[in-house]
C-alpha cells in the first residue's frame, strides 16, 4: 500500500459513506446491547451477593447455582456463543443477520459479565453500613437501594464502562457471521478486498470510540462518587 493509494481512499466519499454507516451501526449494537445487559446482569449480580454465605439472606443452593450459570456464561467464546444461539435469534428478531441481531448474543453474552462486575462491586461496600442499616431495622429492599446500589455507584458505572469496552471489540467481531457495524466493514474491504488502508481507518476508528467511552465512563465515575 502507497500514499496514493491511502489518500485516494481516504478522500472517496463512499468509503466515509459506508464508514459512518457503520459507525452507526456499532453504536446501536453497543448502546442497546449495553442496556440490556445491565437491566438482566444487575439484578443476578444483586441475588449473587445476597445470597452469598454471610449475607443478607444466605442460599447457598441459589448462590451455587447463579454462580454456575454464571460461570458457564463467562466461559463461552463470543464467536461460539453467536454460532450457538443462531435460533434464539431469530426468534427473537426473525434473522440471524445485520444489526439487530447482532443484539442478542451481545446481551447474553454481557449479562455474565455485568453480574460479576456487579457482585465484585456490591462486595467492597463496607460491611458495618450494612450491618448498621440493619440495626436500624431496614428491610432488604431498602438496604440494596439506599445503602448498596447508592455505595457502590462509582464502580457500578466503571463496571458499565469496561462493559461497554468489551462489547465494542464484540460487536466487531459480530462482522465475521453479517453482524454489521465496523468489524463487518473491515472484513468486508479490509479482509476480503485486500484494502489494507480500510482495515487501518476501521481500527482507527475503533480506538477512538473506546477511548471516548473510557473518559466518558472516567468522567462520570468521578461525578458520582461522593466519597
Amino acid at each position: 500500500m502507497d500514499l496514493s493509494t491511502l489518500l485516494g481512499t481516504l478522500t472517496n466519499p463512499y468509503l466515509w459513506q459506508q464508514m459512518l454507516q457503520a459507525l452507526k451501526e456499532t453504536l446501536i449494537m453497543v448502546s442497546v446491547s449495553l442496556v440490556l445487559a445491565e437491566l438482566g446482569g444487575l439484578p443476578l449480580g444483586i441475588m449473587l451477593v445476597v445470597t452469598a454465605p454471610g449475607h443478607l439472606r444466605p442460599h447457598p443452593v441459589l448462590h451455587h447455582f447463579l454462580g454456575t450459570l454464571v460461570n458457564v456464561g463467562r466461559s463461552l467464546p463470543f464467536i461460539i456463543l453467536m454460532v450457538a444461539i443462531i435460533p434464539l435469534t431469530r426468534l427473537l428478531v426473525g434473522t440471524s443477520i445485520g444489526t439487530w441481531a447482532a443484539v442478542v448474543p451481545l446481551t447474553v453474552a454481557a449479562i455474565p459479565f455485568v453480574a460479576r462486575l456487579v457482585e465484585t462491586s456490591l462486595l467492597e461496600v463496607d460491611r458495618g453500613v450494612v450491618e448498621a442499616a440493619e440495626a436500624m431495622g431496614a428491610s432488604l429492599w431498602q438496604i440494596i437501594t439506599r445503602v448498596l446500589l447508592p455505595e457502590a455507584l462509582p464502580s457500578l458505572v466503571a463496571g458499565a464502562t469496561i462493559t461497554a469496552i468489551s462489547l465494542v471489540g464484540y460487536s466487531a467481531m459480530a462482522g465475521a457471521i453479517g453482524g454489521g457495524g465496523l468489524g463487518d466493514l473491515a472484513i468486508r474491504y479490509g479482509y476480503q478486498r485486500f484494502q489494507v488502508e480500510v482495515m487501518i481507518v476501521t481500527v482507527v476508528i475503533l480506538v477512538i470510540l473506546v477511548q471516548v467511552v473510557q473518559v466518558v465512563g472516567d468522567f462520570v465515575a468521578r461525578r458520582v462518587d461522593h466519597r
